[in-house]
């Protein structure tokens, strides 16, 4: 019983001290540093604004920064980390035509343009402007599939805009 408690203990004391080891780690591949986050709403500057999209791309970037990275949020200038953005574009656009040069598919794009700062250190900082799309039937009208649109486009705007800030690759 005493060597398997000896046994048990040999192989858990590297783990612990690799995990230990390191002052920056994460199991997603995210680098913080930091503590704290101030994510300012998206300013929607799109040619079409459509009142919902601000809130709720805001609050998928935010969601997904928060639940990977354990920083608190903060609405001060004295944050950690600092995101600004605008949401430049919002436009729907044909992406398939038939024989018949009728459409068959329509396509939802929107871009969000951000500025991103490390008040720690300037490594990390970035000015990107990120773009998503969906396609989807030219017979649906867009207010039809909108909501599902956006939250698909949403999800991989935030995936984007997570991997850029924190995972450096």
């Amino acid at each position: 019983m005493v060597a398997i408690k000896r046994s048990f203990l040999m192989l858990l004391l590297p783990v612990l001290l690799l995990c230990s080891g390191c002052g920056v780690y994460s199991f997603t591949g995210a680098t913080v540093e930091g503590k704290t986050i101030n994510i300012h709403t998206l300013e929607n500057r799109a040619r079409n604004v459509v009142p919902t999209v601000s809130p709720s791309l805001t609050a998928k970037i935010r969601t997904r920064i928060l639940s990977q990275t354990g920083l608190t949020p903060v609405n001060t200038d004295k944050a950690d980390y600092d995101m600004t953005g605008t949401i430049t574009a919002y436009e729907v656009t044909v992406s398939g035509v038939t024989n018949t040069q009728q459409a068959s598919q329509n396509r939802l794009t929107i871009s969000v343009s951000v500025i991103f700062k490390n008040k720690l250190n300037d490594k990390g900082d970035f000015t990107q402007t990120f773009t998503r799309f969906e396609d989807f039937p030219a017979n649906q009208t867009v207010q039809s599939v909108e909501t599902a649109l956006i939250e698909k486009i949403g999800n991989q705007l935030a995936d984007d805009i997570f991997n850029k800030a924190f995972v450096n690759w």
